[in-house]
């Protein structure tokens, strides 16, 4: 069964939903959607998600939205046993808590610490210390363990390691952050499609804010 994936290259949700989807040997059939050119707000796409995001999937009458509900979702259904998104509820219950720490804590301070400077300004004291905060709670997670809900690699590895890849397109060191450096070293290795998909993803994104911070001039 063919599943319709709606998706930027460029979009960090986009890319967590395409890499999970490479390791699971998926096939989906991409329609790329420009929120620039506001593609995703057209009645035959509001159809489909009101919400009108990306991410969005069409699997045999399933529409789907939220990278991480749309991970936690494919893991289940195609994955080739439980190790990804385990059934045991203790197990589970940590990588839901790493997906949850991706998406409210540490997106969003790798986000405030970089858009500034696109913007052409620089981090704030406050956006310096919640973007270290937010790294060192990563390092804390990985140590003495090999990926960050425990010692198989799940969801929450594929979500949170797109951020870290963002980090590092952005041209900030993570290395002083030795448990990140070492999981983001292993991690790069180990997922399929990763160089591929990220390589693409990450110039994707450096052109949109290159013509951003050109418009501002």
């Amino acid at each position: 069964m063919t599943i319709d994936l709606y998706y930027a290259p460029a979009s960090p949700p986009c890319r967590i939903v395409m890499l999970l989807g490479k390791d699971l040997g998926l096939n989906f059939n991409l329609k790329s959607i420009s929120v620039r050119d506001k593609e995703n707000m057209t009645p035959e796409f509001l159809k489909i998600n009101p919400q009108h995001c990306i991410p969005t999937i069409v699997d045999n009458g399933l529409n789907l939205w939220e990278s991480r509900a749309i991970i936690t979702y494919l893991a289940s259904r195609y994955g080739k046993d439980d190790s990804l998104y385990p059934k045991d509820l203790k197990k589970r219950a940590l990588v839901d808590q790493r997906l949850y720490f991706d998406i409210g804590t540490l997106f969003p301070g790798i986000r405030q610490y970089f858009i500034k400077q696109i913007d052409g300004g620089k981090p704030d004291a406050e956006d310096i210390t919640k973007f270290e905060n937010v790294y060192e709670l990563l390092d804390k997670f990985l140590e003495g363990q090999e990926w960050v809900a425990g010692s198989n690699i799940t969801v929450a590895d594929y979500s949170i390691v797109v951020s870290v890849s963002i980090t590092e397109a952005m041209g900030y060191d993570i290395s002083k952050y030795q448990n990140v450096a070492r999981w983001f070293s292993k991690a790069k290795k180990t997922m399929v499609g990763f160089s591929e998909i990220e390589g693409k993803g990450n110039e994707e994104m450096k052109k949109m804010i290159q013509a951003r911070i050109a418009g501002q001039k």
